[in-house]
Order: structure tokens, then C-alpha cells, then sequence
């Protein structure tokens, strides 16, 4: 599709949810062809922090009618993400979260029961050493999410919510904490504020490596990973950064779900 479209001179379209979207776009990213998108996802997050309606016919009048304008994508090694990429816990919740969809259907009451199922489970912690800005980190977490989509960042309250607008990623990672303490971060999440928590680190950043394990000790040659919903395995050592070239998207010039979580 990539080829004819350009020969022709024309549009990749895809039609989806985030996961489907990606992979679109990792097969457009660099080709020089201009993207479009129609959604038909649950949370549809690229679409909606574009100005993209989620009705077709709106987001048709979208391709006929804007330009290509440039979006970020983020990479991780070479794996493009537009929305988040994530391992450990937060992967795991995507996983079982795509089983409870299989068996009891799409929609976000669905995703939220079987996201607070999988942590009421418990999970084990990683041991990361995430190095940055020439210096190195080392932290325990159960997770490591990287967002690249300031609306979702929004949403759930991260304060480095405006780093895939100023050409940065956002690190999120929870410290060490009980059991009994991760509903209440879901909570805080699903409020807007998981951001005020004293468990939760984040930080923005343009390229960062991660390895699992202590320093001197050899660590797995591979993780399970997750990118826009969709999980795979990556290679170690993981290395998140901005794609140096963006995404052409035809998109407006205003999102106005976007302005409004600004507010």
C-alpha cells in the first residue's frame, strides 16, 4: 500500500485502533508519503490528540480537506510507538487486557475490571539501570512506561505531560510499593492525578537506554515489551528515543480534545 501510494503520489490511509494504526505507520514512517487515519478503536488516543474525529464521515471530510502536517514518533530500538511504549507491569495489563476483551468484549469498563484484576495479582519488580543526559540511574519498578501522547498524559495527571510537544518523551516508573497500594494509583490515574503521588517518578527526555539487572551482573537478552497496545519481544539493551524523522499526518490544525485537557 505504501508503494502505490507512493507512485501515486497519494495517501496511506488506515483504518483501526492504535495497535492497527502503528502498525501503518511503521510500514510509512520515512517513505515520504503522507498518512491518514480513520478510527475505529476503544480509546483511539493518536487520533483524538490530533483533532481526528472518531465519526468516519468526519474524519473522511479530515483526508479530503487538510494538509500533511508533522507529527512525532517515538522509537524504541526500532520499533516505532505513537502513543506509549512500556515493559513490566504495564505491559502485562495489556496482555491480559487484550484476553478479558477476547472473551467479554471492547469497551473501557471491560479494560479498567481486567486492568485492576491484574494487579490485585501482584507482579514482580525490575531492577533498571536507565541511562540519560550522560548519566545513569539505577531504580527498582514494576514498570516503565514511555508516553509520547500529551493527551493521555494529561488524563491521567503525569506533570511531564507537554514533552511530545516540546520534541521529548515522557518517563513514567512507579517506585517499590505494596500490594494493597496499587488500586489506589489506578484511582489516582483514572482522576487525572497519578502525577501527585509519591510513588510514581517521571521525568522527559529525548533518548534513553535501559538494562535490566544490577550493575556487573548479566541481565535477559530479551524483553517482552508493549507499543501502542500491542506486545512483542525487544532485544536488550532497550533504547527509547525521538524518530528523528516525523510522521507526515493530515490532521487540523487544532485538537480540540487536547485544548480542552489543558484547561
Amino acid at each position: 500500500a505504501v508503494e502505490r501510494a507512493r507512485a501515486a503520489g497519494g495517501v496511506v490511509v488506515a483504518a483501526g485502533g492504535d495497535g492497527t494504526i502503528n502498525a501503518v505507520a511503521q510500514a510509512t514512517l520515512g517513505s515520504g508519503c503522507a498518512f491518514g487515519v480513520l478510527p475505529q478503536g476503544t480509546f483511539n488516543y493518536f487520533s483524538r490528540a490530533h483533532g481526528i474525529p472518531r465519526d468516519t464521515a468526519q474524519a473522511l471530510e479530515v483526508l479530503l480537506t487538510q494538509p500533511p502536517r508533522p507529527v512525532q514518533v517515538g522509537l524504541l530500538n526500532d520499533r516505532a510507538f505513537l502513543v506509549n511504549a512500556s515493559l513490566g507491569l504495564y505491559a502485562q495489563l495489556l496482555e491480559e487486557r487484550e484476553h478479558y476483551k477476547s472473551r467479554y468484549g471492547r469497551n473501557r469498563l471491560i479494560a479498567l475490571g481486567a486492568g485492576l484484576l491484574t494487579v490485585l495479582r501482584g507482579h514482580r519488580t525490575l531492577d533498571l539501570r536507565m541511562g540519560w543526559r550522560g548519566q545513569e540511574r539505577a531504580i527498582r519498578t514494576p514498570t516503565l512506561f514511555v508516553g509520547n501522547n500529551p493527551l493521555q498524559l494529561l488524563q491521567i495527571g503525569i506533570e511531564h505531560a507537554d514533552a511530545p510537544e516540546q520534541g521529548q518523551l515522557a518517563a513514567v516508573a512507579l517506585k517499590p510499593h505494596g500490594l494493597l497500594s496499587m488500586p489506589g494509583l489506578l484511582l489516582r490515574g483514572a482522576l487525572g492525578r497519578l502525577g501527585e503521588a509519591d510513588e510514581v517518578l517521571s521525568f522527559p527526555f529525548e533518548s534513553m537506554t535501559v538494562r535490566i539487572g544490577r550493575a556487573g551482573s548479566r541481565g535477559p537478552r530479551r524483553v517482552k515489551v508493549a507499543t501502542d497496545g500491542e506486545i512483542g519481544w525487544a532485544e536488550m539493551p532497550l533504547l527509547f528515543r525521538v524518530s528523528p524523522e516525523p510522521l507526515w499526518l493530515v490532521r487540523p490544525d487544532v485538537a480540540p480534545e487536547l485544548e480542552a485537557a489543558k484547561q
